[in-house]
């Protein structure tokens, strides 16, 4: 039985109520320009931009488990929406508002089963670089796509962001000054505002530049003068019938699954990002069922695709909203302020709406985070820019399945290739730690005893340069036929793991050696166990002690090759001598640079 509710509203009072109402009021006064924007560059007609503000967010508010989430359409899931269905059916027209009222429902249908299914986790494979080059390109997108409205052009000839960004040079003799004019105040205003504060709905003020700027041109210059978006019909959402022709399905259900992971990845991102200011727990689950259920019920009341929106959920936060109550009643106030400003709303200039697609553009292009990743990981900045070029050039859920194949690759050659480091005790230091070869200038090593230290996976996709790196240590130092393997970085084995360590040990003892390992973790000694490996290799071949292990291991080497040896970086090397580098007081105290707070091992006697 599934819970679908948190139980929010028991902590509902006169004083969470009051600061919830000023939250929501905030709240709606956001949502107001930027549902216009954004539906506007999901190629919808405005007002649907307004209806996704109402129903799925109090869906997702009721149902949800982030007390200060607030969710409605975003700009990623516009862009997204709009790259994804205008290759199916002309934007704005009627087959195709019913396909992304289909597509909405699925996506919620999709969430649901995610959350239900407790497989919240697969988001975890929308790796951060996916997301920045995803959200770039969108940036990228936004701005190529906003730009013929911003210079009051008409619809470009031709399809892509780069038919949009050409079809400006080539007209630049049509561009119109009026709404260049419009454009600019917008944005002067919204960048000014934002500047004063944050806090500040200032996407509402550079809304209402944009709209006296326009106003003026139009008493001075005629009706004609700035194109506006026209008449919003309703603002009750009103019911709709999202059923597409049969014959689209097959392209619909993988632009829905490319779509439910974009809107979960947001979606937890954020939710994840308010609660870590608020305090709160997060049930991701419990996330991903209150937006499939905003999103199934918001189909069917003519909204398209939502999820939470970082644009007012930290504001949300940040107003005092106390509970859920917050969002349920934003939704109630724009319903409200849609139905009493509904005549001045309708000479809203596109300019103006293409301005702040601009802005938001802006403020998406990460560039910063671009630089900083590129300085901490070439992968990670290889995976981000192959994201963002494959958004400029194919459709959008191609360019995610690109994103996440090249981060999983990448993710499978850095296990594939595990740090294998040679150790030797530091003559700097008393206790001799166990440190690597290229850490000591001067090391020594024994010529019969090899110290390995394995840092990684060893299963199937590393298994094969493991054991090519084992048979180069072998190759290199014929003499060292003893190995003593570090183990408690080697966290997961698999059966190839444990094939490689009995085809090692069938060499070692071939030659006369041995192998031995030093504090193997649980899972890695059952498995050995249950492969009979841990019967074969002889359990006093493992150690929990380092001295122990070296006191063992050095009774079997060979004492001729000992009394000529100059290296002696044992304590063994010069017991009943001077010899050794260890004085009296370390003798035997052996540890491993990994495990600086391990207590040194006591000498043995």
């Amino acid at each position: 039985m599934i819970r679908l509710t948190s139980g929010w509203w028991r902590q509902v009072n006169r004083n969470t109520a009051r600061a919830d109402a000023l939250a929501g009021l905030l709240g709606a006064l956001l949502v107001l320009p930027q549902g216009i924007a954004f539906a506007t560059l999901a190629g919808l007609p405005p007002q649907y931009g307004l209806y996704s503000a109402v129903v799925p967010t109090i869906v997702a508010a009721v149902f949800g488990s982030s007390l200060h989430v607030a969710s409605g359409p975003t700009n990623a899931n516009s862009l997204a929406l709009f790259a994804a269905i205008s290759p199916l059916a002309a934007a704005g027209s009627p087959e195709y508002v019913t396909l992304v009222l289909a597509v909405t429902v699925m996506v919620g249908v999709i969430q649901f089963a995610v959350g239900a299914s407790r497989l919240g986790g697969l988001t975890d494979f929308l790796s951060p670089s996916v997301l920045l080059g995803f959200m770039s390109g969108a940036a990228m997108l936004i701005a190529c796509y906003a730009l013929p409205d911003a210079a009051g052009l008409p619809a470009h000839a031709g399809r892509g962001p780069f038919a949009a960004v050409a079809s400006v040079f080539a007209e630049w003799r049509m561009i119109n000054p009026g709404a260049v004019a419009v454009a600019l105040a917008t944005l002067a205003v919204t960048l000014g505002a934002r500047a004063i504060s944050r806090r500040l709905p200032f996407m509402l003020f550079g809304l209402a530049a944009g709209w006296i700027v326009s106003e003026a041109l139009t008493f001075w210059g005629g009706p004609e003068a700035v194109e506006v978006i026209g008449a919003i019909p309703t603002p009750i959402p009103p019911l709709s019938m999202p059923l597409p022709p049969l014959d689209s399905l097959p392209h619909l259900v993988p632009i829905a699954g490319a779509l439910a992971v974009i809107a979960l990845g947001q979606s937890v991102s954020i939710a994840k990002a308010v609660a870590a200011r608020s305090g709160q727990r997060i049930d991701v689950n419990r996330e991903f069922i209150g937006q499939g259920l905003s999103n199934i019920a918001g189909g069917f009341f003519s909204s398209y695709l939502s999820c939470g929106s970082l644009n007012r959920s930290l504001p949300n936060l940040e107003a005092g909203a106390r509970t859920p109550l917050a969002a349920v009643m934003s939704a109630g106030f724009l319903v409200v302020m849609v139905a009493v400003a509904a005549p001045i709303l309708r000479d809203i200039p596109t300019a103006a709406i293409a301005a702040l697609l601009l802005y938001t553009a802006w403020s998406l292009l990460d560039l910063g985070r671009f630089a900083e990743t590129a300085k901490l990981s070439r992968i990670e900045f290889a995976v981000a820019a192959t994201t963002f070029v494959a958004m400029l050039f194919l459709p959008f859920h191609v360019a995610i399945l690109i994103g996440v194949a090249f981060s999983l690759v990448a993710y499978l050659h850095r296990t594939s290739h595990p740090n294998i480091l040679a150790l030797a005790p530091d003559r700097d230091t008393e206790v001799g730690r166990f440190t690597p070869l290229s850490h000591l200038p001067q090391a020594r090593e024994c010529p019969q005893l090899k110290l390995l230290r394995i840092e990684g996976a060893a299963y199937f996709g590393a298994a094969p340069y493991v054991g090519d790196r084992l048979h180069d240590l072998r190759t290199q130092s014929p003499t060292q036929k003893h190995l003593l393997v570090m183990a408690r970085s080697m966290n997961f084995i698999d059966l190839a793991g444990a094939e490689l360590w009995e085809t090692e040990l069938k060499r070692r003892r071939l030659v006369g050696g041995d192998l031995y390992f030093h504090r193997p973790r649980q899972a890695v000694l059952d498995l050995w166990r249950k492969t009979g490996f841990l019967k074969r290799l002889g359990e006093d071949h493992i150690f929990h002690s380092k001295a122990d292990a070296i006191g063992a291991i050095f009774r079997k080497m060979d004492p001729k090759i000992c009394a000529a040896c100059q290296a002696r970086i044992f304590r063994e090397c010069g017991e009943g001598s001077a010899t050794s580098f260890f004085d009296a007081k370390a003798a035997g105290s052996y540890r491993d640079d990994e495990a600086a707070l391990e207590t040194a091992t006591p000498p043995t006697r």
